[in-house]
């Protein structure tokens, strides 16, 4: 493993930092919902039907980064999140296993279209990990400007947040951040700064989340840069390593008293 200080480039990693910081903004209140609700794993489950969107616009033919493939994405990861929403009506006991199994269908629906593809490791291994360090300004820009108006959603609508709207919203955001971060950290963008400040509530949880998330970003990109570490994966390690340092704050390790439970027999 090598050390290279020449690896801190502002121009990679500063563009990198800002689709950290995008993500973070509308990931980290909506996790603190999924976590509420006891939904933890749609986060995974709309992020793979989003990147089976994506692969099955190029299969069909469509030009890598051409703005049908983000079409085809959103498409899929709001079908999902409309028969999540269906299902969440229908069945709400069984919504955690229907969650699972729509994942595993979409991770190996996405294996079988890339079955005979030549590239087709490398394209999977891109949409799981990530290619943080290769975005740029101009991709940022949309995605911005979407996680802006989700935002004025959330709050506009923070006291009503469900059904459909709530799985509309988690489709797109997941969406937008998928092609940028990939799914393994769309997931720990979501649960992990929430599940870090699960005991907390109100302005002080928020805040204490952005910054375990953003602390999180930076350290994955410092070190995947210094390292020649692949950052995508090194980032959800820094954001739990955060997480856990942050649980040795006196405000945070009192909202997370010992939880005791009687065995039952």
């Amino acid at each position: 493993m090598s050390f290279a200080l020449e690896g801190l480039d502002p121009t990679i990693l500063g563009p990198a930092a800002l689709a950290g910081l995008i993500v973070l903004s509308t990931h980290v209140p909506l996790g603190q919902r999924v976590l509420a609700r006891g939904i933890i794993f749609i986060d995974l489950a709309i992020a793979q039907i989003a990147a089976l969107g994506v692969i099955l616009a190029q299969f069909l033919g469509v030009e890598e980064d051409g703005a049908m493939v983000q079409v085809a994405a959103a498409a899929a990861a709001l079908a999902g999140a409309a028969l999540l929403s269906w299902t969440d009506r229908r069945w709400p006991n069984y919504q955690e296993p229907l969650i699972g199994t729509l994942f595993v269908l979409a991770a190996t629906g996405g294996l079988l279209l890339l079955a005979n593809n030549p590239q087709g490791g490398e394209h999977l291994k891109d949409l799981l990990v990530g290619q943080i360090l290769w975005v740029g300004f101009a991709q940022l820009l949309p995605v911005g400007l979407l996680s802006m108006v989700m935002l004025a959603v959330l709050w506009w609508r923070r006291e009503r947040m469900d059904g459909w709207l709530f799985y509309a919203l988690f489709a797109l955001a997941v969406t937008a951040s998928v092609q940028l971060v990939g799914v393994y950290l769309v997931f720990a963008s979501l649960i992990v700064p929430a599940l870090a400040t699960a005991g907390m509530s109100g302005g002080a949880r928020l805040f204490a989340g952005y910054l375990i998330g953003a602390l999180g970003y930076a350290a994955g990109l410092v070190c995947s840069a210094l390292f020649d570490l692949p950052s995508g994966a090194l980032i959800v390690w820094t954001l739990c390593a955060v997480a856990l340092l942050a649980q040795l704050l006196p405000r945070i390790r009192r909202s997370h008293p010992p939880q005791h439970e009687e065995p039952s027999f």
